[in-house]
């Protein structure tokens, strides 16, 4: 029995080991595009346009959230935003939401 274990081990070293090292490059990206919007970004309203269900590969299903942005100083823009389905998310509804004129990149606070 302890002969299978080396090279499962090993194997699941393998496999896995670039899954954790990607989740990890994400992380560091996703925590970089934050501070950013905290030190350069600008107060907006994000308005629901539309909203759609969207079926994945079985967990990463939600919705898709169609937004209006907009904000003093900001020329408004469309964008879509996938996240997990909310009870607060409806048509009309206004959002707060940050963003970076300069790069294009928003958060939206629910």
């Amino acid at each position: 029995m302890m002969v299978v274990c080396g090279p499962v081990t090993l194997g699941f070293a393998v496999v896995f080991g670039p899954v954790g090292l990607g989740l990890w490059g994400n992380t560091a990206v996703s925590r970089e595009e934050n501070r950013r919007l905290d030190a350069v970004g600008v107060p907006a309203v994000a308005e629901i346009t539309d909203l759609t269900d969207f079926e994945g590969d079985g967990e990463s299903s939600g919705v898709e959230v169609g937004l209006r942005v907009s904000g003093p100083g900001l020329r408004a823009f469309e964008a879509t935003w996938r996240r997990t389905n909310h009870p607060g998310l409806r048509v009309g509804r206004r959002l707060a939401a940050v963003v970076d004129a300069s790069g294009g990149r928003f958060r939206v606070e629910l």
